[in-house]
Formats: structure tokens, sequence, C-alpha cells
């Protein structure tokens, strides 16, 4: 029996994984949105923010996955629920692309475009949402579609702490050295990642300002 025969003969597990999979990179990456374009905007109105912010994020990102895992299960509330968990660490790793390229987007808008805004009696909040945001949606949409993608590949880790999704597959493939059960996990993740980074690529391209 090849992948997918078995895919086909499980096609109602192979579904709940990925509807699985797709809760906890979808939950993840909206509370990541939330919590890093509004750190990104702030570091770009208090430049002393920057170095906190930025540096925090980048610490995280240098944790291996299932050492985080480790770190948040005595966290109270979130240890108990594996999926808790798990959206919790995805959002933590999302936030260091969304941080970085809204900085990068707002700080790109050119500053004669801004000056013309001040010019025109704009205030500071009037500038950031009708000039620099709109001017910088391309790249922070860029920023979502890194995080998305990463998550996507990150929730496979998931399964080791009981989340479940695809990584379901794959770990208990391992454990029985069985490749086909590894592709069945891997393939449909595949599919997601690549799904996600042309979807958001597409959008992207729209965005730019021409």
């Amino acid at each position: 029996m090849n992948v997918w025969q078995f895919m086909a003969q499980n096609h109602t597990e192979v579904l709940e994984l990925t509807l699985e999979h797709l809760w906890l990179v979808g939950a993840s990456t909206v509370l990541a949105v939330l919590i890093g374009i509004p750190l990104g905007i702030a570091i770009t109105r208090w430049p002393s923010l920057n170095k906190p912010v930025l540096g925090s994020a980048n610490i995280i990102q240098t944790i291996p996955s299932l050492a985080l895992f480790g770190f948040l299960l005595p966290a109270p509330w979130i240890g108990a629920r594996a999926d808790r968990l798990a959206i919790l660490a995805l959002t933590l790793y999302a936030l260091l692309p969304l941080i970085r390229n809204t900085y990068t987007g707002i700080k790109g808008v050119d500053p004669a475009v801004v000056e013309a805004g001040r010019g025109m009696g704009m205030t500071d909040r009037q500038l950031l949402w009708q000039v620099e945001l709109p001017l910088a949606l391309a790249v922070i949409v860029a920023g979502v579609r890194v995080a998305t993608v990463l998550s996507v590949g990150l929730a496979t880790i998931a399964a080791a702490i009981g989340a479940g999704g695809l990584g379901e597959y794959i770990f208990r493939g391992l454990a029985m050295v069985n490749n086909q059960l590894i592709l069945a996990g891997a393939i449909p993740a595949a599919a997601l990642a690549i799904s996600a980074d042309v979807g958001l690529g597409w959008l992207e391209k729209r965005l730019s300002p021409h």
C-alpha cells in the first residue's frame, strides 16, 4: 500500500488531523497579528522600546520548539490543555517576523510623503492610519506570510505534547519506522504551507504600492 492509498482509506482521520492543524495555525497566527503588529507600531513611535522588544522576540526564536513547549508546561491554565500550550508557543514564534516587518514597513515610507501629510495638518494618528499603514501594508502582509508558513511547520511538533495535528502521523511513523505514516502527515502539512505562501504572496503583490 502506498501513501496515497493509505490517505484515501483513512481520509476521515487525515481530514480531522488537518483541521486540528489549521486550528492551531489559524488561532496562533491571529493572536500573533493582534500582538505583533501593535508592538511593531509602538517601536516606531517610541524608539527606546526597539531593543527590548526585538531582542525578546529574537531570543524566543533561538529556543528549540520542544524546549519551549517544556518550559510552558508548568504554566497555570495554559499547561492544562495541550492545544492552548501549542497555540501560545506558536504565537511566540510568529511574533518576530510580524514585529520586524511592521517596523520596517512603516520606517520605509517615504519621509517626503509623511512631511506632506504633516504640512496638511494631519495628526500623528491620522498619519499612521491614513498614510503610513496603507503604504506599509504589503510589507506587513509579507510578515504575516512568513509567520503563517513558519507556524504550519512548527505545528507538527505540537503532536509531541498531544496537541494533535498532522504531526500525529509523523511521530507515529517515526515510532513505527513507517514511511507511509510520515508522508501522510508531511504531505498535507507541506500542501498547507505552500497554499498559505502562494495565497498570501498574491495578496502581498496586490497590496504593493504602484
